[in-house]
């Protein structure tokens, strides 16, 4: 139940992050960040970027509603995640210090990517103890 309700709660969590950046980004990305988006280009790289995590939404509610799907589901997030999460510590080091929303996004991408692994390994334990 619980992995259910974290992979539920990461979908809910990341489709307004999707719409941020995807929906509108000239609007969006320059109230929230002060970013011009003024090229077709850069509209189309965000919106190809809010289909990415509309895609990663499907796929962890597929996992939380279907059993057979939960594993890859969890395995899925843990690399989104933490993949995120390691482009941005990347960005601290070579660019520095971005907006507060990003480095709290940061924070959140490694504590719910540490958490996908750990039920990610609990799901696994459970299968093989259920198997003859």
């Amino acid at each position: 139940m619980r992995t259910r309700a974290f992979l539920i709660f990461c979908s809910v969590g990341l489709v307004p992050i999707a719409l941020g950046y995807g929906a509108k980004p000239s609007v969006s990305l320059d109230a929230l960040f002060g970013i011009t988006v003024n090229t077709i280009n850069l509209t189309h790289i965000m919106r190809a970027v809010m289909g990415l995590y509309f895609g990663m939404v499907v796929i962890w509610l597929w996992g939380a509603l279907r059993q057979s799907m939960t594993g890859p589901a969890l395995a899925a997030c843990a690399v989104f995640m933490l993949g995120l999460a390691a482009g941005r510590l990347l960005s601290f080091v070579l660019d520095g210090m971005p907006h507060w929303l990003l480095m709290v996004y940061a924070a959140l991408e490694i504590v719910l990517g540490i958490m996908a692994v750990m039920l990610y390994h609990s799901h696994v334990r459970a299968k093989s103890d259920q198997s003859p």
